[in-house]
């Protein structure tokens, strides 16, 4: 049984905050560009904690997981934490905060497919993931350095 169609459709419509967000970033208006890179930053590591949150369901469901699992799930609100130091900091912000998230979404395809691999995930899993942790980790990289 795959997915249903409801999940692809809501999932795609996740894409478009983030789609808002570069496209007040690209209309050149300082005034809205804060309140976006700051949106985008936000949404991105919701999200990537979200995913997080996805994985241990998956492993709390499961009879006997693999340990690395219980890993891979904690990681993702860490490294949205961990992202946030170049501005806790002083540094430069939110664009390496936000190709650092990017980046980590577009990794997250790795343990998604690590949970095919195991049977872990649902059938039609890659193909809900794959568009949205492409889109969603390229919207932000484009934000980030925009």
């Amino acid at each position: 049984m795959s997915l249903p169609r409801l999940a692809y459709g809501l999932g795609l419509a996740g894409l478009l905050p983030q789609i808002a967000v570069v496209a007040v970033i690209a209309s050149g208006d300082p005034f809205g560009r804060y309140t976006a890179l700051a949106l985008g930053y936000a949404y991105a590591a919701l999200i990537l904690s979200f995913l997080g949150g996805l994985w241990w369901g998956l492993a709390a469901k499961a009879d006997a997981p693999p340990r690395w699992l219980w890993f891979a799930a904690v990681a993702p609100s860490l490294v949205a934490l961990a992202s946030a130091w170049p501005w806790a900091v002083g540094l430069a912000w939110p664009g390496p905060s936000l190709v650092a998230l990017g980046v980590a979404l577009i990794a997250a395809l790795a343990v998604d497919q690590a949970l095919v691999r195991a049977g872990l995930a649902p059938a039609g899993w890659m193909a809900l993931r794959l568009p949205l942790s492409l889109g969603l980790g390229v919207l932000t990289i484009v934000a980030g350095i925009a």
